[in-house]
């Protein structure tokens, strides 16, 4: 009785360290997860809160001004966005793989040579902002909104290139853990933007052009004080001034920039083309302003976790290039967790104030009550916005781009956007008919995520992620042989 006792009380003693090491791990990883997850949230919901407040100083001066708007951003700026946001993912993989494995100077090489090649991406992109007009007419869009559309669309050219510059120098900051300044600087331009939209729609009666011009200035106030932090010495190890270097191996970025692009402009493209059809509707202007409030309100939302995919994204890249598959492991079961509680939490005040959040948007009470009939359709939009993101950092952080793509084609373009419009126009159902195959889609993307993520041979990935850095290695030879040619 008394070794059966002494047994009972080592393995008790051996389960309370352990609980006790999971304990410490588990909020030692959290303070790791928040320090890049938090200035990430509030860099993405100030980021994008800038749409959604022009959306709503636009929405309350006209009902086809804000299906314009609605149109425009959610289709053409969305176009843009995935196109460069994708393209820009691949550095974030690069950086965070680079300097986990301490090559830093690798870092403002990498982020000079994405600037090259999205700034001749972006270029190539100006005529379909310069003949919006034309184009959405094409697509067989609502005449009236399709020209009020024009002025919008001229607007966001210079926004455009706010992203090139914008999105990279977020994943080369992020990949240092040093992105709260961003957050400090996302946040001051958008309480800025709400003045001055206010004073150029309300009091100055601007208008459209007062309401975008104020987003674009704000914008660019906050790129040109990143400028100014990189150029000004706060990234010594990783900002070393512009080299020659940076444009040898562009092939190499081209090929991974795309596979990148592709995989989040599948996903961020599902939303335009769901718009698109909404467009087609009968009572356009009451389906397309509702269905874009919603998509505003659940993608607002999804910024939250958007912050939590960049932190998967980093914590991933880090420990593969430090080489320790465990790490990464665990990184991903934290952040899991953490994102799916907040997403329960959500998924209930969107229940619950579904219709009221509507009235920030529209004083229509028809759009308001478009907006009621979907606020349960939204609320499991916003549970399922709150696994996936992991998952798709996950795959950034791994660097598992092209397979992500091929998988959101399929579960998207395949599932989604049929089943959505076989509900949608073949049923009563209307714009929830197209909402309930959104969710579908979402939801086949996150389990098909899921099984890969659990089947992974993580060790193989380090050797992969080691592999992928040798190759892109460059020696740190500061200015001794002449690569760099100024400094800031």
């Amino acid at each position: 009785m008394e070794t059966g006792s002494m047994e009972d009380k080592l393995l008790g003693s051996r389960e309370e360290e352990e609980g006790g090491d999971l304990k410490r791990r588990f909020f030692t990883e959290s303070g790791k997860l928040w320090r890049v997850a938090a200035p990430s949230i509030l860099i993405r919901i100030s980021s994008f809160g800038m749409l959604v407040v022009t959306q709503s100083f636009i929405g309350h001066n006209s009902e086809l001004e804000l299906a314009a708007y609605a149109l425009v951003q959610t289709f053409l700026l969305r176009f843009a966005n995935g196109v460069l946001l994708g393209m820009a993912s691949a550095l974030e993989t690069l950086c965070g793989q680079a300097y986990g494995a301490r090559q830093y100077h690798m870092l403002g090489i990498y982020l000079q040579r994405w600037w090259i090649v999205l700034t001749a991406t972006a270029t190539l992109m100006l005529p379909i902002y310069i003949f919006a007009t034309p184009i959405l007419k094409l697509l067989g869009q609502d005449t009236k909104i399709a020209e009020a559309s024009q002025v919008i669309s001229l607007w966001l050219i210079p926004i455009i290139f706010y992203f090139v510059f914008y999105f990279t120098l977020q994943m080369f900051l992020q990949a240092q853990q040093k992105n709260t300044i961003i957050a400090w600087l996302a946040s001051t331009s958008f309480a800025l933007q709400i003045l001055l939209q206010w004073v150029a729609v309300y009091k100055l009666n601007l208008g459209i052009s007062g309401a975008m011009g104020s987003m674009v200035l704000a914008n660019w106030l906050i790129l040109i004080a990143e400028f100014m932090y990189v150029f000004g010495g706060w990234c010594p190890k990783t900002w070393r001034g512009f080299s020659k270097s940076a444009f040898y191996d562009l092939w190499p970025v081209v090929k991974l920039s795309l596979s990148s692009g592709v995989m989040l402009c599948v996903e961020l493209w599902y939303n335009s083309v769901l718009i698109l059809v909404v467009g087609y509707m009968k009572n356009a202007e009451v389906s397309l302003s509702a269905f874009s409030i919603c998509l505003s309100i659940t993608t607002w939302e999804l910024m939250l976790h958007v912050g939590f995919l960049s932190a998967t994204c980093v914590r991933v890249a880090n420990e593969l290039g430090r080489g320790d598959a465990k790490a990464a492991k665990f990184a991903i079961s934290v952040v899991s967790s953490t994102s799916l509680a907040i997403g329960v939490v959500f998924f209930v005040l969107f229940l619950v104030f579904g219709k009221a959040i509507s009235y920030v948007f529209t004083s229509s009470e028809e759009v308001a009550e478009e907006v009621s009939s979907l606020r349960v359709y939204v609320a499991f939009s916003v549970l399922l916005n709150s696994i996936q993101p992991v998952l798709s950092g996950v795959a950034l952080g791994a660097g598992w781009q092209s397979i992500v793509a091929y998988i959101n084609i399929g579960c998207y373009y395949v599932i989604g956007i049929p089943l959505g419009l076989l509900l949608g126009y073949l049923t009563s159902l209307q714009v929830r008919g197209i909402w309930i195959g959104m969710i579908c889609g979402i939801a086949a993307q996150t389990f098909v995520l899921i099984c890969i993520t659990q089947r992974t041979d993580w060790d193989l990935q380090v050797e992969k992620a080691k592999a992928r850095l040798d190759r892109w290695l460059l020696p740190d030879t500061n200015e001794s042989d002449g690569n760099t040619t100024s400094h800031a």
